[in-house]
């Protein structure tokens, strides 16, 4: 269970650091600018945080891979442009936060490593925080 959690959150946090890196070479807008800061900004700590419980924990933190799912909504980030693409990543995020959100709380819940388990309830938190974002934010980019 710890392997397949540190896989998919590593693979959860790769997809946000990229995409928002992403969209910040072209976005024109201050809110999805802010927005994509702040996601690589604590996607970068949740994933030191999740390496330090996976080396507490003593379980082995595999280089993060992009699910399938992951690569197909960069790519069509990547494949936009302007407004079209800030849209884009924007309907993404929704996307990628809530299966991020499940990833979290399901480990959290039922976890099998008790760093990793704290850890994963330490982030539950702040990618709600991040749905909340996303849910007040609608209006963005003509979303």
């Amino acid at each position: 269970m710890a392997p397949d959690y540190v896989k998919d959150a590593g693979a959860g946090d790769m997809f946000e650091i990229q995409s928002s890196k992403l969209v910040l070479q072209s976005t024109q807008d201050p809110k999805v600018r802010a927005f994509a800061n702040k996601m690589i900004a604590d996607h970068m700590k949740s994933t030191a945080m999740v390496k330090a419980a996976a080396r507490k924990d003593h379980v082995t933190v595999p280089a993060p891979m992009l699910m399938p799912m992951q690569q197909q909504m960069l790519t069509e980030i990547r494949s936009a442009n302007g407004a079209a693409r800030d849209a884009v990543y924007m309907k993404d995020q929704a996307t990628a936060h809530q299966a991020a959100l499940m990833v979290q709380q399901s480990y959290a819940q039922g976890g099998d490593k008790p760093a990793l388990m704290a850890t994963a309830g330490q982030i539950v938190p702040v990618v709600q925080s991040h749905i909340d974002m996303l849910n007040s934010t609608g209006s963005m980019s003509g979303m």
